[in-house]
């Protein structure tokens, strides 16, 4: 009974972490085209001095995203980055994370 009971409480848990906010490639994708495309290009290989995001993981897609709404340098074009960025929320940081680590290995 035990056994069943603590599967029945796993099965839920799974359920709830897959259903968390954030992580839709589909909505991370509108977004991108909305803005990101406009200097990481198409194909997201980065346009003029603007990098190449090609082969990022999630992880750190988000992590620099957060570090950009943080208002922290991090390269020479943060000033261009943390306009944008200050506008994201968590949820949309990770959507943009799952499409860009997704699309562009």
């Amino acid at each position: 009974m035990k056994t069943l009971h603590l599967l029945a409480v796993c099965a839920a848990l799974v359920l709830i972490v897959s259903e968390a906010p954030g992580q839709d490639a589909a909505t991370g994708e509108a977004r991108y085209a909305e803005t990101c495309i406009n200097c990481h290009g198409k194909a997201g290989k980065g346009m003029a001095s603007f990098p190449s995001i090609v082969g990022r993981d999630a992880d750190y897609i988000a992590d620099r995203l957060m570090q950009y709404r943080a208002r922290e340098m991090v390269g020479p074009n943060s000033a261009i980055m943390m306009s944008w960025a200050e506008k994201l929320s968590d949820e949309e940081i990770a959507d943009l994370a799952a499409y860009i680590s997704a699309t562009f290995q």
